[in-house]
């Protein structure tokens, strides 16, 4: 056994339930031999009490210190992100139908007077009457021929530029919205860790 090589890459997120004790199976793969990773896998790293905040950052660093109190002859190599962040779940509040059709009707009207405004000020109308006029050569104060289908374009472009009707997706390439959202997700769990890197650093210098 003190030959043996391990292999270990921490998983990127995961999450945890207060009171839950997280052992290396849940935060992170391991390549070993099989009788060697069973007991690697089991062994406990940290546990979620309820004095802790939302997320929870725990170092690679914590997960080999761990693993060398065990077995302080193995060859240890990790591969992956250094860090890996626990999310605690929180008790899920029920939303209430009232409240979900109230921020419904504020959602839909806010983006509706939106697209309105800016059909206003680029004064939309106007140039439909134009485009008619070049068409047809007769002036239409109401050239819904021409309103009625943009009206309806814009909601079917709508619905192609974020690839989902509902929950059904168009194709596999994600939309531009979905990617801003990967981007925001990395930068914010980016975020986390050093801020929680922080103040673990504080803490443990006061003590």
């Amino acid at each position: 056994m003190g030959s043996a090589v391990i292999y270990i890459r921490l998983r990127q997120k995961f999450k945890a339930k207060v009171n839950d004790v997280i052992r290396i199976n849940k935060m992170a793969q391991i390549i070993a031999p099989d009788d060697l990773r069973q007991r690697l896998n089991q062994l406990a790293v940290y546990r979620v009490t309820p004095e802790d905040n939302s997320f929870i950052v725990i170092d690679v660093m914590d997960v080999i210190n761990e693993i060398y109190q065990q077995y302080p002859d193995l060859d240890i190599q990790t591969i992956g992100p250094p860090q890996t962040i626990v999310e605690v779940e929180s008790r899920k509040r029920k939303i209430a139908p009232l409240f979900f059709i109230i921020v419904w009707l504020l959602l839909f009207i806010g983006a509706s007077l939106t697209i309105m405004n800016f059909h206003e000020d680029v004064s939309m109308r106007a140039v439909h009457q134009k485009i008619y006029y070049l068409i047809t050569g007769k002036i239409n104060d109401k050239p819904l021929i021409l309103q009625i289908p943009y009206s309806f374009g814009i909601g079917i472009g709508m619905i192609l530029f974020f690839n989902h009707i509902f929950k059904k997706r168009f194709n596999e390439e994600p939309s531009p919205l979905e990617v801003e959202m990967f981007n925001y997700q990395q930068d914010l769990d980016q975020y986390v860790i050093v801020q929680e890197k922080q103040k673990s650093e504080l803490k443990k210098h006061h003590d």
